[in-house]
């Protein structure tokens, strides 16, 4: 495995666990139908986390691209996340942004 990855692969690790806690936890607000957009990018980033991290893991000759939708992805979940003042809501969005930061880093 590349030691360039290490600082994505640590972002893309925490992105996956604070999207499934923010997924989980919106899923249980007392609305949960208000936060159908939310619960959507969360598990999309969670997916695309887990697929960068295994581009990552394996060296594969896709990681540019992948890690690259994954900020993308990242991002938008982010952007989502802040629209709720709930704070797993808010926790999530930082850790998307800084996850999305650290993939651009390798598409340079």
């Amino acid at each position: 495995m590349n030691a360039n990855y290490k600082a994505c692969l640590e972002a893309c690790f925490t992105c996956l666990e604070a999207c499934n806690i923010c997924f989980h936890a919106c899923l249980k607000e007392e609305h949960p139908e208000k936060m159908t957009k939310c619960i959507e990018l969360d598990r999309e980033c969670a997916d695309f986390c887990s697929l960068a991290i295994a581009s990552m893991q394996r060296s594969s000759a896709f990681v540019k691209e992948i890690v690259s939708i994954c900020a993308t992805v990242c991002e938008a979940c982010g952007y989502e996340c802040k629209k709720h003042d709930h704070e797993h809501c808010q926790k999530c969005a930082d850790i998307c942004f800084q996850c999305a930061e650290e993939c651009r880093k390798l598409t340079a």
